[in-house]
């Protein structure tokens, strides 16, 4: 189970995150309360350990804006957002060792995902950062092959369940471990990796969902490290 923890503010969050044994790291560029500058996210990424995934999350940008942020900031990924059309998304994935494609739980575009050529796809709620959840069988809507993550009001209680219904390759948390927008709540965001891992263990089958077999292997992390 990917676990990414997402809407970073501060140093003393991503390290916590990563100390309690989140995957990845997500910092927000696009417009929301947890907004930050890319030299502000460069500066927690430099004192972030290699392995992790640093992801910066952007909505309706050029791609060559994109690009140019996640270098100055140094991030490893970027999660597109927006309504960003196939192409983008490809000339993105050709340039950066991963890229996240977000599309609001039942937008027509979902069925059309293995276009995007990303690595992974995630599922949110239609308005996203809000806390709400949305109907998680609509996961099903994924073609296969697409590596599928989900977001949306997920918390340490309820990722149980979203993880049984949907069988996602990751998950994706951000106002469900938090105490106020942009500062993360240490008790939390343990509870909800600790029940996302134990969601997955807890799954039938191999670790990972049918779905992500044809999806080619993930990035090395540690390769270029």
């Amino acid at each position: 189970m990917f676990v990414k923890v997402c809407g970073t503010t501060c140093e003393d969050d991503a390290l916590l995150a990563v100390a309690l044994g989140a995957d990845a790291v997500g910092v927000v560029f696009a417009p929301s309360p947890r907004q930050i500058a890319p030299q502000i996210a460069g500066d927690i990424v430099k004192r972030l350990p290699p392995e992790i995934v640093t992801v910066g999350v952007f909505q309706n940008e050029s791609p060559a804006r994109v690009l140019r942020i996640a270098h100055l900031a140094g991030l490893r990924a970027v999660q597109l957002h927006g309504r960003e059309p196939p192409e983008s998304a490809r000339w993105l994935s050709s340039r950066l060792p991963m890229v996240i494609q977000a599309f609001p739980a039942g937008d027509a575009r979902v069925q059309q995902a293995a276009e995007y050529h990303v690595h992974a796809v995630l599922l949110d709620a239609p308005h996203p950062g809000s806390g709400q959840v949305f109907d998680w069988s609509l996961a099903s809507e994924v073609p296969t092959g697409q590596r599928l993550m989900i977001a949306g009001g997920l918390t340490a209680e309820n990722v149980g369940a979203a993880v049984a219904r949907a069988r996602p390759w990751g998950v994706d948390a951000v106002s469900g471990i938090e105490r106020q927008p942009g500062r993360k709540d240490p008790i939390k965001m343990r509870d909800f990796i600790a029940s996302a891992r134990a969601a997955a263990a807890e799954l039938d089958g191999p670790p990972l969902p049918d779905r992500a077999e044809d999806a080619g292997p993930l990035y090395d992390w540690q390769a270029e490290s």
